[in-house]
């Protein structure tokens, strides 16, 4: 069975398990070879999932079989890959998957075992927790948030990714549209978000980092106020550490605080941490 870059829509999943389960009498009499030809003939037919071809299901999403004088129906086992893949594709983190797994992330140095080890930790707190990485560039923080997802999706979590920049420059300009309502709706009410980049803003002329616009601080209360009091798993990275994000906004960075304890790693500044100056 061979993997395709595809997108099951939602919609066809609630149809099919609207239809599982449901008799139906075969179409002319009631006979066993008549049912059973009905059986045969439902399962010979193609069906139109894309993405993964299923010899079994021949991409119905559906097996029938015969139950006395009727047909039923029930789910095909491509329908548990199918999800995820479609929980992968709507996660927006797409081939990033592939690459940044557990098994790809290197730990020749503790900070980096630290790192590891609180992720998979991470991965069977219970208690509504969050994850934070922050501080110095290309030290794997969005590798390892990444692989955390990763495996919240193959254990059926709906995930979003969310770069801040990019994402929090497009909600902004569409604050007074249905699509902000829409999006930060989903942002809000996602099981699992990744806010990749938090708060990263231009130097100053005196070499630190620009303060978040009010624009930005509103929108990441809105977001990360409605997760913190859900208790929804959400994860951070940013060039700013906690004690930065604190003097951004106290509200939002001891909302971060308090949730992230146990998984906060502010990584100090240090070039050779940056695996993309390796030799």
């Amino acid at each position: 069975m061979e993997d395709k870059n595809w997108v099951v829509h939602p919609s066809v999943l609630e149809k099919l398990e609207r239809r599982m389960h449901q008799p139906h009498p075969a179409s002319t009499g009631t006979t066993t070879d008549r049912v059973q030809r009905e059986v045969d003939n439902l399962n010979a037919s193609p069906g139109s999932l894309t993405g993964i071809d299923c010899p079994k299901c021949k991409n119905k999403g559906l097996i029938y079989e015969r139950d006395g004088d009727y047909v039923v129906s029930h789910e095909c086992d491509c329908m548990s890959a199918r999800r995820e893949q479609w929980r992968i594709e709507k996660s927006g983190l797409g081939d990033s998957l592939k690459v940044c797994t557990f098994e790809a992330f290197q730990t020749p140095n503790a900070w980096q075992k630290s790192l590891k080890e609180s992720a998979l930790r991470f991965l069977e707190d219970k208690t509504g927790a969050w994850f934070f990485a922050g501080g110095q560039p290309g030290a794997g923080k969005t590798h390892i948030c990444t692989a955390i997802v990763g495996a919240l999706l193959k254990r059926g979590m709906a995930a979003r990714y969310m770069l801040w920049k990019d994402e929090a420059t497009y909600l902004k300009a569409h604050i007074n549209d249905d699509v902000y309502e829409t999006r930060v709706s989903e942002l809000k009410t996602v099981p699992v978000l990744y806010i990749d980049d938090f708060f990263r803003t231009p130097y100053a002329e005196d070499g630190t980092r620009k303060k978040p616009t009010p624009g930005d601080i509103n929108l990441a209360f809105e977001i990360l106020n409605a997760r913190y009091v859900n208790r929804l798993t959400t994860l951070l990275t940013s060039e700013r550490t906690i004690d930065d994000l604190l003097d951004c906004d106290e509200a939002i960075g001891s909302r971060i605080y308090e949730r992230c304890k146990g998984y906060t790693h502010n990584l100090a500044p240090d070039r050779r941490k940056n695996w993309r100056l390796a030799t």
